[in-house]
């Protein structure tokens, strides 16, 4: 069993930012999630959806297994073992004197042997299921076999053992210091503290400190290692050796694991906190041949995000989209929540290509080729082109590159002219999107699109019918018709025919 990538490909650091994460503010979610990680530069993951069947399904088993606490404790141990590593490393870079380098070196050594070798065992007494964690277990218990490993472990303990077993005097006068063997002198601390003991009142805070975290050596600390080393040369020219030997210890390949699994527990830290205000996610069916499509209580992730800190509730919506049906077509008031349903849908096929729990109780979904979103731009006054003429050019743009496996956001396109120019526009543009069978979500104030053909779907947003200013933000699988917002407000006003009627009758 081979092990590469716990990613299952390689994704260069300079992967570009997808076209659609503004539309779908997943540049926002993808900000939040990699805010915690910043040394891990986890960004590019997040720009490089899958396309295949098998690796999304890969990715999804291995977010399972860290979903085990077991599992994503010993990981998140190894992660932190390997920053300490990393800032043993950099504090190195920092340092004067020679001997104080080498020992950083040395304990990095020391950490980085133990945190593999304790991620080897608990990953191999733990419940893994997944191809990429069984296999980068495999890798682990091979590499501690190599000798390579094997010679770097023992000759670290060594040497720091010989280091540990050090002992010289320092006898301390007023302007100098002398560093000799140590004779079994007997140390004055124990005396002067039984001498002062009876003068102690109470427990006083401590101020010890760990030598061996501290991040610097003044110069009389360094003149005394130095005359040690004289007294004893042997544990640091062995010391010296090993530093020389051993500049570059760390594998690659679990340099790159330390990486790139941040990537799933990142993304799995971030969604935690929704899951603790009992809002969903699961992994989804995913196809690249079966269109049909349903998802159960999804949701906007980023509005999630952006609503948290007020504890503000999260609207569930539903849709089916069953072949020979293509577009869902969004319609209803203003301010109703039809623009997060669409980002909702682009969201979910975008996490579901990640390999990543989607926000949803249920999913079955289509992994596209490619998503390709269109919302309304300001004006661009460099560019010279109108309002209409940049949506028009936009929109050539994104139509050269669909295929029939493409999904398209689009939100409100062509409302910049009038509602008959609009009409046209959006009627020639459906018809070439369904010749192109392509699918998606579309966001428009003209009903007639919603009831074209068989390929269009009706979804509208509710409004309340005892108060038409609140909306439910609830998108629902039904008929367009714009006369229902308006009659909603009549009534609310009693205007409706019914209503004046009844009043003149009384009058």
């Amino acid at each position: 069993m081979t092990f590469h990538s716990i990613l299952f490909t390689d994704i260069p650091d300079d992967t570009p930012v997808p076209q659609c994460f503004p539309d779908l503010n997943l540049d926002q979610v993808v900000e939040a999630i990699a805010t915690a990680y910043k040394d891990a530069r986890l960004q590019p993951f997040f720009h490089a959806p899958l396309r295949d069947e098998e690796l999304i399904r890969h990715r999804q088993a291995v977010a399972r297994d860290l979903e085990h606490p077991r599992i994503a404790t010993a990981i998140t141990t190894f992660n932190k073992q390997m920053d300490t590593i990393a800032r043993y490393l950099a504090l190195r870079q920092t340092l004067i004197y020679e001997h104080h380098r080498q020992g950083w070196l040395l304990e990095a050594v020391l950490t980085y042997c133990t945190a593999v070798s304790e991620l080897a065992h608990t990953l191999s007494t733990a419940e893994v299921r997944s191809v990429g964690l069984q296999s980068f277990t495999h890798y682990l218990y091979n590499y501690l076999s190599t000798p390579t490993f094997s010679e770097l472990n023992n000759a670290a303990q060594s040497i720091e053992h010989a280091l540990q077993q050090i002992r010289f005097s320092l006898i301390i006068r007023s302007d100098s210091f002398i560093v000799k063997s140590f004779e079994n002198e007997q140390p004055y601390s124990p005396e002067i503290s039984a001498v002062f003991a009876k003068f102690r009142q109470e427990d006083s805070p401590s101020y010890l400190t760990n030598l061996r975290e501290a991040a610097g050596m003044n110069h009389i600390e360094a003149k005394i290692v130095e005359f040690v080393a004289r007294l004893t040369p042997e544990p640091f020219a062995a010391l010296a050796q090993f530093c020389a030997q051993h500049e570059r210890f760390i594998d690659e390949t679990i340099r790159r694991f330390d990486r790139e699994i941040r990537f799933y527990l990142a993304y799995l830290e971030f969604i935690a906190r929704f899951r603790q205000q009992s809002l969903p996610f699961c992994y989804p069916e995913i196809s690249r041949s079966d269109r049909n499509e349903t998802v159960r209580d999804g949701f906007d992730l980023a509005l999630a995000h952006a609503m948290y800190a007020r504890q503000a509730p999260i609207v569930l919506n539903d849709y089916d989209l069953i072949e020979p049906e293509q577009i869902l077509v969004v319609s209803g008031p203003n301010q109703g929540g039809k623009t997060t349903f669409a980002r909702m849908v682009g969201q979910l096929h975008y996490l579901a290509a990640l390999g990543l729990p989607v926000p949803a109780r249920q999913a079955r979904l289509f992994i596209p080729d490619h998503i390709f979103t269109h919302f309304e731009r300001s004006e661009v006054i460099t560019n010279l082109r109108g309002k209409l003429q940049d949506e028009l050019v936009r929109m050539h743009e994104l139509m050269v590159k669909t295929t029939s496996n493409t999904l398209l956001i689009l939100n409100e396109i062509f409302h910049s002219t009038t509602v008959e120019d609009a009409t046209f526009l959006s009627k020639e543009l459906m018809a070439r999107i369904l010749r192109q069978q392509a699918f998606g979500v579309w966001v428009t104030f003209i009903d007639e699109l919603s009831r074209l053909n068989e390929h269009t779907v009706s979804m509208v947003s509710l409004v309340d019918p005892a108060n038409p200013s609140q909306r439910p933000f609830k998108v629902v699988r039904q008929p367009a018709d714009g006369r229902v917002y308006a009659l909603a407000i009549a009534r609310k006003h009693r205007l409706t025919y019914e209503q004046i009627r009844e009043r003149m009758e009384k009058n």
